[in-house]
């Protein structure tokens, strides 16, 4: 039996939970809110902030009392039974793996000021996109791991620059100000539309429990990196989005698909619209590379559980990670990067979360009473969690609600399916538990990438 490996430490799960969420939404979101509700949109980016902070503190909650692999489906079926948490789970999944060709998209946007790419180009951009940061996961736990801690720091050092040069200028240049004014000019009748694309730009905190069979210590970890992660994320969206507005009129960013190289060209000139597309590649490439490591763990919980196809629970001999799962994943994502737009699966994608978190916020009602710790907060969190859940679900289109239920429910015959016949009572036990570790196969000198980031670092 080939278990997982237990080599994520608090910095490297920080690091995938900031390099989940700061991913494309943030070089995206606010020329599509632009549009919506102008430079309100600050306003709703702290809105957004406390939302996703309450169901991350939900979740780190959950993860607290359910230490498991599989996030949603571990918490749900722990409080209720398998079927629920299947249904959690399922939904959980669609909602992931159709994020992940958002990132495909952006990153061949913001590589066309490089590049000009016709549709062939961008269809290959995408394949080498999606495909070999699969790869990368393919390759190792600890290496994918190791390959966020770079890309989180390389992403977010041009946010943080742009946040400083925006600041100073907007102190020897107030007439900045001016682009504040007025602060909605088409009204508040797209707010609950606006906020449903902000709060997608949050999404990601749920990738770091996940993982949890290889983590260090989960108990203590997980909660401690979803909280310092969000709390990040927070604060850096915020300052981030304060600038955007201040330093481009709304007009103009509602105009552009990739606004941030419209604000890093404005305040630094061509320089700046260069290191934003930069870092924009960075950037999603560490969000998508989270989101494939946290999507292919969901899969395989859901698997050893029987209520996935088998394969997905498969394990590499030499590398020890989830390969089919993965493989599957990016066949899927690469398929919808070709056919579908950014706002169809943004929101599709928010209403799916949506009825996952759900179910998890009703489940720690559950969960809290059968655990032995009292955490602070815990009483009244849940009913602000099935409260922030209901919201987002109103705010979506009817579209999306039809087709979401559609799709929700299109999961029941698949739990039918499997869940009778497939039992991997062995497999699922050494997984939980985590005893079975059989042999190293990758010694940490070793690990994919580490030693091209040791050249990196010499070079730079």
């Amino acid at each position: 039996m080939v278990a997982l490996k237990r080599d994520l430490s608090l910095f490297d799960l920080t690091n995938i939970v900031v390099g989940a969420i700061i991913g494309s939404d943030i070089y995206i979101a606010s020329a599509l809110t632009a549009g919506l509700v102008g430079p309100f949109s600050v306003v709703l980016w702290v809105v957004a902030g406390v939302m996703a902070m309450i169901l991350a503190i939900i979740f780190a909650y959950s993860a607290y009392y359910v230490p498991k692999v599989g996030g949603p489906f571990a918490y749900v079926s722990e409080a209720f039974n398998d079927f629920y948490g299947f249904l959690a789970g399922w939904s959980m999944w669609i909602a992931e793996v159709i994020s992940l060709p958002v990132f495909a998209i952006t990153f061949a946007n913001y590589l066309q000021y490089f590049v000009s790419l016709n549709t062939a180009g961008q269809l290959a951009v995408k394949a080498v996109f999606l495909f070999g940061l699969t790869s990368v996961n393919i390759f190792g736990v600890r290496a994918a791991g190791r390959l966020n801690d770079a890309l989180t720091f390389i992403k977010l050092s041009p946010l943080f620059l742009l946040v400083v040069v925006g600041f100073w200028s907007f102190s020897v240049n107030p007439s900045f100000a001016g682009n504040y004014l007025p602060l909605a000019p088409d009204g508040f009748g797209n707010l609950g539309t606006a906020l449903v694309l902000i709060f997608w730009a949050y999404v990601g905190f749920e990738m770091g429990t996940l993982p949890a069979d290889e983590v260090d210590n989960p108990r203590r970890t997980i909660p401690r990196a979803i909280v310092t992660g969000i709390l990040i994320v927070v604060a850096f969206y915020v300052t981030t989005n304060f600038v955007i507005f201040g330093a481009v009129s709304s007009d103009k960013l509602a105009g552009t698909t990739v606004p941030l190289i419209l604000v890093g060209t404005t305040l630094l000139g061509t320089i700046g619209g260069a290191m934003m597309s930069v870092g924009a590649l960075f950037s999603v490439s560490g969000s998508d590379e989270s989101g494939i490591l946290g999507t292919a763990r969901l899969s395989y919980a859901l698997s050893i559980d029987g209520l996935f196809p088998k394969a997905f629970s498969k394990i590499h001999k030499r590398f020890g990670t989830p390969y089919i799962a993965l493989a599957a994943q990016g066949v899927i994502a690469f398929v919808l990067s070709a056919f579908s737009g950014l706002s169809s699966l943004i929101s599709f994608s928010v209403l799916n979360l949506s009825f996952s978190f759900l179910l998890v916020s009703v489940s720690f009602l559950v969960l809290k009473k059968k655990g032995n710790k009292s955490l602070r907060g815990q009483n009244v969190l849940p009913w602000l969690g099935i409260g922030v859940c209901l919201f987002l679900l109103y705010s979506t289109s009817l579209q999306d609600k039809l087709v979401g239920s559609a799709v929700i429910l299109a999961g029941i015959p698949i739990y039918a399916y499997f869940s009778p016949k497939v039992d991997f009572a062995e497999m699922k036990a050494s997984f939980l538990s985590g005893t079975e570790v059989t042999k190293r196969y990758i010694e940490r000198t070793d690990a994919f990438l580490a030693r091209l980031l040791k050249l990196l670092r010499r070079i730079f």
